[in-house]
């Protein structure tokens, strides 16, 4: 029998890091955002659950319009940076994210860069080609016949879909060794909109990435390893526009209803259930639950309908406080917090567990993950 198992993740960010009060006073400075907007705004980022978030863009570590890059040297912010002049900044800073945090988790697999066969990147937030799957090729001198799978547009749950392809590849051949890189600069993309929509979307995301190596191994070799065991989707019948992600001429434009916590939270009994089951396993098998924190929200009513302990969801929580709502990356962080501290001796280390995340359409994307 073949394992695919987790041997490491990286994470990272780009420099910018601003205290969510920081940004909110940022955001209450724009005069082209109308007035009964902003007075509503520094209530809705204190309300947000969020105290650091970071960003590709420096501009928002700026007092002085003046000091401006990306921006025109006003506060009305006009006009606006078209989607092209977004998509250039993403290409700038994606790449050196992007290889930072793959060339970490590689080092800390112990895996060597030649012995990489396939690179799965991940991104909903810029494009480009030759894109980050072969930036990543030549950056850490892997093999020029490595196999290279980009999956673009997908939102916060492409991970997992970045990790079914991976564990596709561990299954077919025993001796693949899989890159998957999470790379989003959401924070490109911001709107200045006359709708309380887009101040909360722009209270909620950030920019960061992540990196996982895993690697198709047989039972001697996977003893004690954490391995991915089965992945799972669960698509609603219609919320088709409750998130949406467009492009658009100034960036990508997110639609984003305040529907989207209880339309997850109606389908995760069955989704959980659905998954364990298949595996013979219950709830109380569980030693870890790894949700996406897409908003505080979210995870309360997860909390609420799995009748979570404060414990099972702390890690989730600790993710948006310290980073926001990063998408695609945000679980991998999640996965890599709950997975360090057991390594760290706190608490026994966990059997078993699931983590998901929540998406366009909506989608429900997730995963069981046992050791060994």
């Amino acid at each position: 029998m073949t394992y695919t198992t987790i041997e490491s993740i990286a994470t990272g960010n780009p420099p910018l890091r601003k205290s969510q009060p920081e940004a909110a006073e940022f955001m209450t400075q724009i005069e082209s955002l109308p007035e009964p907007l902003r007075n509503r705004l520094p209530a809705i980022y204190r309300g947000s659950a969020i105290e650091n978030r970071y960003s590709c863009v420096s501009d928002y570590g700026e007092d002085d319009p003046d000091a401006f890059s990306f921006f025109p040297p006003t506060w009305k912010l006009e006009p606006a940076p078209s989607t092209k002049e977004r998509n250039e900044r993403y290409r700038e800073a994606a790449i050196p994210l992007a290889e930072d945090v793959s060339e970490r988790a590689l080092r800390q697999s112990g895996v060597d860069a030649e012995d990489i066969t396939h690179v799965v990147a991940v991104s909903c937030t810029g494009f480009f080609a030759p894109g980050l799957d072969v930036e990543i090729v030549k950056r850490l001198g892997l093999p020029p016949t490595t196999q290279r799978t980009f999956i673009g547009f997908m939102g916060c749950y492409a991970a997992f879909n970045a990790l079914r392809v991976a564990d596709s590849f561990c299954q077919s051949r025993p001796d693949a060794r899989v890159l998957v890189v999470c790379t989003e600069l959401c924070t490109l993309h911001f709107q200045i909109e006359d709708s309380l929509e887009s101040v909360i979307v722009n209270s909620l995301f950030s920019d960061g990435a992540a990196a996982m190596v895993v690697a198709g191994r047989d039972e001697a070799d996977a003893q004690g390893k954490m391995a991915y065991t089965e992945g799972r989707c669960r698509l609603d019948d219609d919320s088709m526009e409750d998130m949406t992600w467009a492009i658009g001429d100034t960036g990508f434009e997110m639609g984003l209803s305040s529907r989207v916590p209880d339309v997850i939270a109606d389908h995760l009994e069955d989704y959980v259930d659905d998954l364990l089951t298949g595996n013979g396993l219950d709830r109380e098998d569980l030693d870890f639950w790894a949700i996406h924190p897409g908003g505080r929200r979210i995870v309360d009513r997860a909390r609420e309908v799995l009748d979570l302990s404060d414990a099972d969801v702390a890690d989730s929580l600790a993710v948006l406080r310290d980073y926001g709502n990063m998408s695609s990356p945000t679980i991998l962080f999640v996965l890599k917090r709950i997975l360090e501290r057991a390594a760290t001796g706190d608490g026994a280390p966990p059997d078993a567990g699931i983590a998901m995340a929540f998406g366009p359409g909506l989608t429900i994307e997730g995963a069981l993950f046992q050791r060994v």
